[in-house]
């Protein structure tokens, strides 16, 4: 039992490290990924409660950039390991929940000091494996980013258990946060290994038992999460992860009267489709559940005329190509002044063009593959449809090739046609769709901008106009959760910018923030009267 009110460590960001030519860092990880490379095919199971689970039927774990290459395989499993899995969360609900914050707290904290060292090669390494990032890309992913879930949400924690009522003489009110009264059902994304921990770390860290269906393409690395839970600690049963396909879980746990919530992040299509399972099986549940999402975006670069040309070509470059634009933030369309444009398509199109692409061992590549063959046809085809129209010029990739992995050259595509498809429509690949306006008309361009997309997710103005700056910001307050001025519209970081859009994007509960945090808590208010009244008569009846 507590005696004492604990300060937690204050979280700080985890440094970056560098991956220079030479360095022990890039060292010790090019030889952790040339040895889990070369290592027999792992069998990855499912953990419900104390067990890992196999069966029968297996599906194997390739590597995007080399899909020859089998990884591993994993286990798929049933209706019944779903139920299994929410039996074994239930199970361990209320020890769980009866811990004292500061044990929940001290198990993340240990598991952001493991990431930070013994496992922060194994988490990059697998990430850049199976799921094709760069050393870069897995480093601010996969630990730094990571380790900032674990570290500043045990600081959220606190400040949101610390937040209490005022009392008058004669009471005390008091004002605590219980978890859930349930399961919660962490569904999540290939893209982002940080995120797929925290979608089921974050309900866990506040008292919750949670059921976790990651994606298919990034089980390998969902492995190296579970591992990392048990060495810092995390009970059997808090955290259940199943590998099975959404329409198995959502069969069962959509229509469990102990389902208390959904975090997810994915497609706005999927995402919507929940709901909507949620919503007809409302009459069911103990209480309303809480959902949670960040879904897709078509995400923006804005340039006024006064910006510097090689700013705008840089931020559209990192922007829109690392990772192969597989990020919810990754800059997909931009609009540029036609003064600007000559020299900021020179000075991009060079950029562009020296851009290596191959396989993430090589550390002087650019660009990787895309995720998986589904993702390959579906990008390859939005290419191939931009290469037959008469309002689009390709000005630079246009190529691809999916004989040993799945890659695409980084494509841009400049348009005659504000309204032109790629400039509305979700590609989540390494696509770029560019529209030139005419310099006087900002402000016009502004409210075209707002009204093409469905999707309020991320974007950036670039200008050194300050008159300019705040008029974009005003008029693009509904565009996007995350709002960028001189920069490009990724690389949120935990503790700074807190991640989260509206409209088709998602509830905008900001991931990172105390406010993700309170969404996984019921709270409960209690009033002590210390000398209760003995008559019922008011002053005002004599």
């Amino acid at each position: 039992m507590s005696n004492a009110i604990f300060n937690v460590p204050v979280a700080k960001n985890e440094p970056v490290k560098a991956y220079a030519p030479g360095s022990p860092e890039r060292e010790s990880l090019i030889s952790a990924y040339k040895s889990m490379y070369g290592q027999e095919p792992i069998d990855v199971p499912m953990y419900i409660g104390g067990k890992e689970v196999r069966t029968e039927n297996k599906k194997p774990l390739i590597s995007p950039h080399d899909h020859q290459k089998v990884l591993g395989q994993y286990n798929v499993g049933t209706a019944q390991h779903v139920q299994e899995a929410i039996d074994a969360a239930l199970q361990a609900k209320t020890a769980w929940a009866a811990l004292p914050w500061e044990d929940r707290a001290a198990i993340f904290l240990k598991a952001a000091d493991l990431l930070a060292g013994p496992f922060r090669d194994k988490m990059n390494a697998a990430t850049m494996l199976a799921q094709s990032k760069n050393v870069f890309q897995a480093e601010i992913d996969a630990a730094c980013e990571l380790i900032d879930f674990f570290r500043f949400n045990v600081q959220y924690m606190t400040q949101i258990y610390r937040e209490q009522p005022e009392s008058l003489p004669g009471m005390w009110n008091r004002l605590e946060y219980r978890p859930l009264e349930g399961f919660v059902f962490a569904l999540t994304p290939f893209n982002f290994t940080s995120i797929a921990a925290n979608l089921s770390a974050a309900p866990a860290m506040m008292g919750n038992v949670v059921v976790w269906k990651p994606a298919e393409s990034q089980i390998y690395s969902a492995q190296v999460i579970m591992e990392l839970f048990k060495a810092a600690g995390v009970p059997d049963g808090v955290i259940n992860m199943v590998t099975v396909s959404g329409q198995v879980a959502g069969e069962v746990i959509f229509k469990h009267k102990d389902f208390a919530g959904l975090h997810f992040t994915g497609s706005t299509g999927v995402f919507r489709k929940l709901w909507k399972d949620i919503a007809n099986n409302l009459e069911t549940y103990r209480s309303y559940p809480r959902i949670v999402g960040e879904t897709g975006g078509k995400d923006f670069v804005m340039v006024h005329s006064s910006a510097d040309a090689a700013e705008v070509a840089t931020a559209l470059s990192r922007g829109a190509f690392e990772f192969q634009g597989q990020k919810c933030s990754a800059a997909s369309r931009a609009y540029v002044p036609k003064s600007l444009w000559p020299e900021v398509k020179r000075i991009f199109v060079e950029q562009v063009n020296s851009f290596k692409i191959g396989a993430p061992d090589d550390t002087s590549n650019f660009v990787n593959a895309v995720i998986d063959a589904k993702a390959f046809e579906k990008i390859s085809g939005y290419v191939d449809y931009c290469k037959q129209q008469p309002d689009a010029e390709i000005i630079t990739g246009g190529k691809y090739d999916g004989s040993k992995g799945f890659f695409i050259e980084p494509t841009t595509v400049v348009t005659t046609n504000p309204k032109f498809r790629t400039m509305c429509e979700e590609i989540f690949g390494p696509v770029l769709t560019i529209y030139v306006y005419d310099d006087a008309q900002f402000e016009e361009t502004l409210a075209l901008l707002d009204s093409t997309s469905e999707y309020a997710l991320t974007g950036s103005i670039i200008s050194r106009d300050r008159y300019a700056i705040n008029l974009a910001t005003q008029k693009l307050q509904h565009a996007a959760g995350n709002f960028y001025i001189n920069d490009k519209p990724t690389g949120a970081v935990v503790g700074q910018q807190p991640f989260g859009g509206a409209r088709g994007s998602g509830t905008n509960d900001k991931a990172g923030a105390a406010m993700n945090l309170m969404r996984w808590v019921s709270a409960r208010t209690i009033k002590e009267t210390f000398v209760p009244p003995t008559d019922y008569r008011y002053p005002f009846l004599g």
